[in-house]
């Protein structure tokens, strides 16, 4: 959709137009100088803009009704927050896009922040995908299922959840319910007897035949009533089969019924919100304090509460209330059809142009709502509530945290507090399957998202953990540099932390000094006289000092945090690896020896070692093995023969 030229290009429907500012300078009037050359050229057209640096990084992304008024703006310096005063130093060009409609910019807008992460837009920091709940209707016997990411199964589709806890716990009442299959086509085509779930009543066993298709057909109906808010008549239905399985004195079928009597029963009853009359809905209420903000979103499906969760964006200091949340929702429903009724706990200056916006995307009209009274308001208030104590929790949470931070920059003597902290470990059992693993902290706390795993490449002597973790830091910081040399996203850490003592710190400091980093502080943990039984562990310095920490200090028990996660992290990942290798053998290196063959051979010989010890004669005789295959498997074990 851009062209990043330096011509402007317009057509009827959208354009694009990249212009350069003049020469680099570092004060605010050669941002002024750029975004006057560009408003030149620029339309009175709905449209996007970037600003971008002098690097060509994006800055910010904006929408307009017009954009040259709306560009217009950014020259009058005067009547701009310090925020953007910041931002327009700092702009050395812009790229433009023009759309048809400003809800369309709005949208493109959306696309455009999620894509780039400006450092002067709102960001959603939490941009994982919600997970779904998928009936899965392409065999006779539909199938539910947890689903997240694109849907392109056919089916039907019930969410979001606020968890996978939630999907989790719907699934199991699911399948107590309406004995509807969870397993595969292929393991469902394979079944000679039940599987454990009939066993225990969660399953109807299709596979074998133990119920009709029909029969099994109103059980995915009864599911997809329940799903869709409708498990009233559901209820009636299971009350009236268990009442006729009792007079016809089947007290086991009519046990089946109360089972699953109870299972809707416990559903509807630990509903924390309810929202009976509402249909499909979703709920969002901020809370500000202390220069944060948390938004906090009900789902709301079919009357039935599908969890909530708490979100806290990203830059948003001097931006208005209802621009934080206008924002927010449209990156929110960038990857999620919107439901058609939003109810929100304030007026949005934005909101006709929003819902114009979200209707577009999702394909039926969107209303957004700010009730005024009745229990439609009484659940707005319940999510400003579950908004303000959230952020009351992130508030006492980061200044626990903040205070860790700073004692941790004291003691170890660094030049300021960490954003980001580096921990490595490596794990191996007598040189086999080694990784190699790093996990990140920082003020929010472990960032998942940015650990990273090291299969160990290099030919390194079995046990050498010195080698393994060279290759770790090696490979780890040449990617730095290339990616990143003058150290501007924040990826390079503020602090090293190495699980070792005295060797392994020396070992690290000689790799950073070969690889050129000579200001990343390294601290190395080690166990004390007792292996750390007693809780006081020695932490070494490069230069040779060597502290302790009391056992109960608070500090003490966060870098035993720190260590252990890595730790944690490095078994885990090794463990993963191992179990892999135990499924492969030196059979799947050889070429033409597929699954089925592979599968003949270990059927006949027993063990790859016996098929690669195998004369050319016996090969032959193995079945589905022809001639020219066992020709090839001996000459691959035996190429000197």
């Amino acid at each position: 959709m851009t062209n990043p030229g330096d011509q402007n290009r317009f057509n009827e429907d959208k354009a694009t137009c990249t212009v350069r500012g003049g020469a680099e300078a570092p004060d605010i009037e050669a941002g002024v100088a750029a975004i006057r050359n560009v408003l030149k050229t620029l339309p009175a057209r709905p449209g996007v803009y970037r600003m971008q640096d002098a690097r060509g990084d994006v800055l910010y992304v904006g929408k307009a009704r017009a954009l040259k008024q709306r560009v217009t703006n950014y020259t009058q310096v005067a009547r701009l927050s310090k925020r953007l005063q910041r931002m327009i130093a700092q702009t050395r060009g812009m790229t433009i896009v023009t759309t048809r409609t400003e809800a369309e910019a709005l949208l493109l807008e959306a696309q455009l922040i999620k894509r780039f992460r400006p450092p002067y837009n709102v960001l959603l920091r939490d941009d994982k995908s919600f997970p779904f709940i998928l009936l899965r209707e392409d065999h006779a016997f539909a199938r539910v299922q947890k689903h997240r990411g694109a849907r392109r199964a056919k089916g039907q589709y019930y969410g979001p959840f606020a968890s996978a806890g939630s999907v989790t716990r719907t699934l199991n009442a699911l399948q107590k319910l309406f004995l509807l299959r969870s397993c595969s086509d292929s393991f469902f085509a394979n079944r000679s007897r039940p599987c454990l779930l009939y066993q225990i009543r969660r399953c109807s066993a299709p596979c074998v035949g133990r119920i009709e298709e029909a029969a099994y057909a109103e059980l995915v109906e009864d599911a997809k009533q329940f799903l869709s808010g409708k498990s009233t008549g559901v209820q009636a239905r299971l009350g009236k089969s268990m009442a006729a399985a009792a007079e016809a004195q089947d007290y086991e079928l009519a046990a089946v019924y109360r089972d699953r009597l109870r299972a809707l029963t416990y559903i509807q009853g630990s509903q924390t919100v309810h929202a009976e009359g509402l249909g499909d809905a979703d709920i969002f209420a901020l809370a500000s304090s202390a220069g944060q903000m948390c938004i906090q979103a009900f789902f709301i499906r079919g009357g039935q509460n599908w969890g909530h969760r708490s979100f806290f964006p990203a830059h948003t200091n001097e931006v208005p209330e209802d621009e934080v949340l206008t924002s927010f929702l449209v990156q929110f429903y960038e990857d999620m059809p919107p439901p058609k009724r939003l109810l929100v706990d304030r007026d949005l200056e934005e909101a006709e142009l929003l819902t114009d916006a979200l209707g577009e995307r999702a394909g039926h009209k969107v209303s957004i709502e700010r009730p005024q009274r009745g229990d439609r308001k009484k659940l707005v208030e319940q999510a400003t509530r579950n908004a303000e104590e959230a952020l009351e929790r992130r508030l006492a949470e980061g200044t626990t945290q903040g205070k860790l931070l700073r004692e941790l920059a004291d003691t170890f003597e660094l030049p300021d507090i960490p954003k980001r902290i580096e921990v490595y470990d490596n794990s191996h059992i007598m040189g086999t399957n080694a990784t190699g693993a790093m996990i990140v902290a920082g003020p929010e706390g472990f960032r998942t998202n940015a650990y990273r795993k090291f299969n160990i490449k290099s030919d390194i002597t079995p046990g050498d953990d010195f080698g393994m973790m060279r290759e770790v830091l090696e490979r780890r910081f040449a990617r730095l540099e290339k990616e990143d040399p003058d150290r501007s996203t924040g990826e390079w850490p503020d602090l090293i932390l190495i699980d070792g003592g005295k060797g392994q710190l020396s070992a690290v400091c000689e790799i950073m000094e070969s690889a050129g980093v000579h200001d990343v502080p390294i601290i190395g943990i080690a166990k004390g006289a007792f292996h750390g039984r007693d809780g006081r562990e020695i932490f070494h310095f490069p230069d040779g000092r060597e502290i302790s920490l009391a056992p109960n200090a608070p500090l003490m028990f966060y870098m035993q945090r720190l260590r252990d996660e890595a730790h944690r992290f490095a078994i885990g990942t090794h463990r993963a690896k191992r179990a892999k290798s135990l499924t492969t053998s030196t059979l799947d290196e050889v070429p033409g020896i597929g699954p089925n063959r592979k599968r003949a051979l270990l059927m006949h010989f027993g063990t790859a070692k016996a098929v690669k010890g195998a004369a050319l004669e016996d090969l032959e005789r193995a079945p589905g093995i022809s001639k020219g295959t066992a020709r090839q498997l001996h000459d691959y074990f035996h190429p000197n023969a």
